[in-house]
């Protein structure tokens, strides 16, 4: 076991590449109906912690953007795709977005909240950022995709992220990536808090001698 504190830990592109896909086994339930949202809510808030993240329609012309079509949010066991292009951000999402009691986390949240704000303005609250836990566990990689490799193993697919997520329906590639994104900030940070990560067994430390090698050869 590692007991130095001078290391860090970063997943290689390769062995990211060669890990098992994730597959997310959970319930979704595609909220695009505005008289779904509060009983959706009513059911996070039952949630001691949720997995939060969004996804924008990918602009591929100069100057185009576009609004925050899909906000995921999951639970233990399920997962709630709010279709924000259909709906739009309600008063109930607005109240439970700034609620410090409900515990949400993500990665990137500035990202997130910069992107939401084309919808309205709200003050975000309860939120965790994961991308600070995971430096106090000497992760360096900043993408979900990495630190779910260097926890878990596993390889969360990225094949959907270009996608139009304001389609009339959703397809089951789409719900799945958006389901297994939030889940996974969620699970990521299960993980940590239970203790069930010990970065000094990591096989994917990297030492300042290490580091000094790879810039060497």
């Amino acid at each position: 076991m590692l007991t130095n504190t001078d290391y860090s830990i970063a997943l290689p592109k390769q062995q990211l590449a060669e890990m098992p896909t994730v597959v997310y086994d959970g319930h979704i339930t595609v909220v695009d109906k505005v008289e779904m949202i509060a009983p959706a809510i009513a059911a996070l808030r039952r949630e001691p912690v949720v997995g939060f993240d969004t996804e924008t329609k990918p602009a591929f012309k100069k100057g185009q953007s576009h609004k925050v079509a899909l906000m995921q949010v999951a639970g233990a066991d399920s997962c709630f795709l709010f279709r924000l292009n259909m709906t739009g951000l309600t008063d109930e999402l607005v109240e439970w977005l700034s609620d410090e009691s409900c515990l949400k986390v993500g990665l990137s949240l500035k990202d997130d909240f910069l992107m939401l704000h084309k919808h309205r303005e709200f003050e975000p609250q309860g939120f965790i950022e994961l991308q600070s836990m995971v430096r106090g566990y000497h992760i360096t990689d900043a993408s979900l995709q990495k630190i779910f490799g260097i926890i878990f193993g596993k390889r969360i697919s990225k094949g959907q992220r270009l996608s139009n997520w304001e389609a009339e329906s959703l397809g089951a590639g789409q719900m799945s990536y958006a389901a297994i994104d939030a889940w996974a900030c969620l699970a990521i940070y299960n993980c940590l808090q239970s203790g069930g990560f010990n970065p000094a067994v990591s096989p994917y430390i990297v030492t300042p001698e290490a580091d000094g090698q790879l810039s060497a050869s």
